[in-house]
């Protein structure tokens, strides 16, 4: 039988996901150790987070260089000792900061975990923050914004933020070079005993985990001393600086777009309908954006629309880049495109497409114990319902034109968006 490829296989609805149970440990300092098990590979990863990201800065940077620097040297290892220990068994170890929290992650063999276990120790507890290295780290930094503001995404990613939040909200905050270099070593000391507190961390251990490796995570992260839970600094809600900005980038052949607002949280009750309003909007590569902007007007290689979450707020952002004579008519087919959605039900036909679309991914993004456990984090950390996962595909499959089109009224008005145009001297 010779196969038709002129007729596209049969798509099949996806059932009920459900992720896998989370065995949740409460230890002896207050930490909270998250454990999903799965032996089809002898890997393991574990994750220690702290309430030590962006949003807890006492000064722009300091945060940064605390993760930074959090590998570069303990009371007993030098940087080059912690770097030979880790590629000796052929494992990762690495800490990034992000708007919320800050993450040391280290990815091995599972047998392999209970060598590694001290150093993870080490590095959490006793790191020295060394001037030398504070000075690279800081330089190395420094020229690293200094080629990133040259680029026009950049420059209107930095502006939205700053306009959209506000520029004393912890999100918006822009990087100021003469006070991130003023940054001592004495504050980043100073931030790591405040913030990198264990009564606060949340430890998640996925993959090929075993009773003895929790007893060990328990003996080994559970001592460390917890200090007292702060209660939540008071912070100013967002304030929208200015609807409309543009950064001039002399020179420059291209412009940047970023188009957005402040967005409803995940655990909105109409979240799930939201998410297929945006993959409609410009969510995947057949969506409207890009099927107007891109296929129709060329005007750009690639347009997107998305929903940023984060503890403390969302947003909701479209961006582009596009040749900089096309940016007024580019804005013009964004807005266009918004008043569609508000003015005409999405066809069945459509929507159907986007429905499946968005089933097919989620279930590809769950392949993974580890997609798994960035799954489960997301319901710790934004403090989601324990059922939000496994309510995501019918919900999305129950979402209708008209409930799309109601949301779009409230949600995507063009006047409520706050336009970010980078480009060349107008």
């Amino acid at each position: 039988m010779i196969l038709d490829r002129t007729i596209a296989p049969p798509v099949q609805p996806l059932a009920r996901v459900t992720l896998p149970a989370a065995e949740v440990f409460p230890l002896p300092n207050g930490a909270r150790l998250h454990v999903l098990r799965n032996d089809a590979q002898p890997v393991i990863r574990l994750q220690v987070v702290f309430k030590a990201g962006k949003w807890y800065d006492p000064s722009a940077g300091v945060s940064l260089l605390a993760a930074r620097l959090l590998l570069e040297g303990t009371r007993t290892r030098t940087a080059r000792q912690i770097a030979d220990e880790v590629a000796f068994f052929g494992a990762s170890l690495d800490c990034e900061q992000g708007f919320d929290r800050a993450t040391l992650t280290l990815y091995c063999l599972s047998r392999h975990l209970p060598q590694l276990l001290p150093l993870v120790q080490d590095v959490l507890t006793e790191p020295t923050f060394p001037e030398t290295e504070l000075a690279l780290v800081k330089t190395r930094t420094i020229q690293n914004v200094r080629v990133e503001r040259q680029k026009t995404s950049y420059l209107a990613s930095e502006s939205f933020s700053r306009h959209l939040f506000g520029p004393g909200y912890p999100y918006g905050v822009k990087f100021d070079e003469t006070v991130f270099q003023d940054i001592t070593s004495e504050q980043v000391r100073h931030f790591f005993q405040q913030r990198y507190n264990f009564a606060e961390a949340e430890i998640f251990l996925c993959g090929d985990a075993t009773d003895e490796h929790i007893a060990l995570l328990t003996e080994g992260l559970g001592t460390p001393a917890g200090g007292d839970v702060r209660p939540p600094a008071t912070t100013p809600a967002p304030a929208v600086l200015a609807p409309r900005d543009y950064v001039t980038v002399d020179g420059s052949l291209q412009a940047s777009l970023r188009i957005g607002r402040l967005w409803p949280a995940l655990n909105h009750p109409k979240t799930h309908a939201l998410q297929v309003l945006v993959k409609v909007l410009g969510g995947y590569f057949g969506s409207r954006l890009m099927k107007n902007i891109r296929e129709d007007k060329g005007f750009t290689y690639g347009i997107y629309a998305s929903v940023q979450p984060r503890e403390h707020a969302t947003s909701f952002v479209i961006g582009s880049d596009v040749n900089a004579a096309n940016a007024p008519a580019a804005i013009e087919e964004v807005q266009r495109e918004l008043r569609r959605l508000q003015q005409e039900p999405v066809p069945l036909t459509e929507l159907q497409t986007v429905k499946n679309y968005i089933s097919g991914k989620f279930a590809n993004e769950l392949s993974t114990v580890f997609e798994q456990c960035d799954k489960y984090k997301n319901l710790i950390f934004y403090h989601l319902p324990t059922s939000y996962y496994s309510d995501f595909v019918a919900q999305v499959q129950a979402t209708d034109a008209a409930t799309l089109q109601e949301l779009a009224q409230e949600y995507l008005s063009p006047e409520s968006m706050v336009e970010v145009v980078s480009g060349p001297k107008q």
